[in-house]
């Protein structure tokens, strides 16, 4: 049926139809001559590889509209070519050559990208919503803030390593993952890394960040969307006044919605008069005064953060027991070491770096050359958490007592 849908709308397409307002979703007009059509329609994931003659259709404010993206489309050939911002949403570039291309803010959502050659590639800020990588090679492609959800696909993805930062002169591989650059993701690892990056809420304040307004503000919002199941997943700052925070939640939560209503929250409590403030924070409570601090931390402290603090900010909720960050020092114990970017974050990376000392591990082991015993895992673990312990006293000396129980669990 397909086939015979494809041969129809190829004859059709000669004789210049018009697909005025039609829904041409997977339409496939491969090697059709398309002069005088109309194309003022839906055009997701419609396929005009070999076409001819597309310059000379009728595409209206589409995507086809940009002649960059009309010569891909009919080509597959965009390597080292630039859409920066560009409108490339619902396009079909399947198998296409995009190697080193700029993608910068671009809107790839609902895109087949199927067997696509990304490698290099710059995806940093683009919207990826419902994007189809089934296939695709991400060896070396740049990361930063793209805009994947968990409707975006990734089976079978070829992907040895990527940065999560745009490369400068001074370091043209930033922030690679995985950090050793001796290793690589292998078959199914790369999905698994990005997969808890996937299903979190991003809550991006701009100027003036007030942390007591953030502290309760996120607090209200978990109590008010118990389903949502809100845990922090990261704190991070960038430049002088911009400060992200993080915030893992059920697969089925509405980012829109929490957002919305969030913002709605901080916004009615910055606006408050000082004394109002004093009086509602004299009512608040000691995880309040935690998430606080910790937001202070991460904006005013000298030392700078790129990596995981703890594994997990757990989830705020009524429940007696507050929420918790990391659980047991006996878990996963995440990177922590210096940038210029002040990050307070979650990550699959493993490790522990203080001041003068350093324990790493590499995919659960502390050697590349012999498997680890049980009582050298003991006792890896036990020195890992002296130095955990170290880390926070030495750099968390104020929260200090509240993060240390009697479990040595970590915990508010």
């Amino acid at each position: 049926m397909c086939f015979i849908r494809s041969i129809a709308i190829t004859f059709a397409a000669i004789r210049g139809t018009s697909f005025l307002g039609s829904d041409l979703t997977d339409a496939d007009f491969t090697q059709a001559v398309l002069k005088s059509t109309n194309f003022v329609a839906n055009l997701t994931r419609t396929r005009f590889n070999n076409t001819r003659k597309l310059d000379q259709a009728k595409v209206g404010e589409t995507y086809l509209k940009n002649p960059d993206v009309r010569q891909l489309v009919v080509t597959g050939e965009g390597k080292e070519k630039n859409f920066d911002h560009g409108n490339l949403r619902g396009v079909n570039l399947a198998r296409a050559n995009l190697v080193g291309a700029n993608f910068i803010g671009a809107d790839l959502s609902e895109a087949n990208l199927q067997d696509v050659d990304l490698s290099r590639a710059k995806l940093v800020q683009t919207q990826l919503d419902a994007t189809d990588f089934t296939g695709a090679t991400l060896t070396g492609a740049f990361i930063e803030d793209w805009g994947i959800t968990n409707q975006t696909k990734f089976n079978g993805v070829r992907c040895e390593y990527v940065f999560m930062r745009l490369p400068t002169k001074e370091d043209p591989e930033p922030w690679r993952k995985p950090d050793n650059k001796n290793e690589v993701f292998k078959d199914g690892e790369f999905g698994d890394f990005i997969k808890p990056i996937v299903d979190t809420l991003d809550l991006y304040h701009n100027q003036d960040v007030d942390p007591r307004a953030i502290a309760i503000s996120f607090k209200q919002l978990a109590e008010k969307n118990p389903e949502a199941e809100l845990s922090i997943a990261g704190m991070e700052v960038k430049g002088e006044d911009k400060f992200l925070l993080r915030a893992q939640t059920a697969r089925e939560a509405n980012k829109s919605e929490l957002s919305a209503e969030y913002f709605e929250i901080y916004n009615q409590l910055k606006a408050l008069a000082e004394n109002q403030f004093q009086d509602l924070m004299a009512e608040k409570d000691s995880r309040i005064i935690s998430l606080e601090t910790m937001v202070n931390t991460a904006l005013k402290k000298p030392k700078y953060y790129t990596s995981t603090q703890v594994e997990q900010v757990g989830i705020m909720t009524n429940n007696p027991g507050g929420f918790s960050v990391g659980g047991s020092v006996d878990g996963n114990i995440n990177n922590v070491q210096g940038n210029n970017n002040r990050t307070i974050k979650a990550d699959n990376n493993q490790g522990v770096i203080g001041d003068n000392n350093q324990v790493t591990q590499s995919q659960g082991t502390a050697s590349t050359e012999e498997p680890l015993t049980k009582e050298q895992v003991t006792e890896l673990l036990a020195e890992l958490r002296g130095y955990l312990k170290s880390f926070l006293i030495l750099n968390f000396a104020p929260l200090a007592p509240q993060f240390w129980g009697e479990q040595e669990s970590i915990c508010w």
